[in-house]
């Protein structure tokens, strides 16, 4: 290449748009602890106990809680971490990954 080539880019797009979020949701069972479901949320989400408990007994009581907010490979990976963690010790608890609505 000489001195005198005109090298053309092409205009590239630089807009980085966030990954959409999802939500990671516990549903309530018969079968599942409540101790076990605090120790999830410790273990998994890094919560405090305090609101480990809180949230469990949300669960508890109204049948289902959005534990995390997340990119969709995380929120769908801490799923599959804690339904293993759960079947691991015969426990049922059901996660859903939903698309969080804005």
């Amino acid at each position: 290449m000489s001195q005198a080539d005109v090298i053309t880019r092409p205009d590239v797009n630089q807009e980085i748009k966030e990954p959409p979020l999802f939500k990671v949701i516990y549903l309530n069972d018969d079968g599942t602890t409540m101790e076990f479901v605090v120790e999830s949320l410790i273990s998994f989400f890094d919560y405090t106990s305090d609101t480990a408990v809180k949230i469990t007994q949300d669960i508890h009581e109204i049948g289902s809680a959005v534990v995390a907010v997340l990119p969709y490979e995380i929120a769908e990976q801490k799923g599959i971490e804690v339904s293993m963690a759960a079947r691991s010790v015969n426990m049922p608890l059901k996660i859903q990954i939903e698309p969080e609505s804005n």
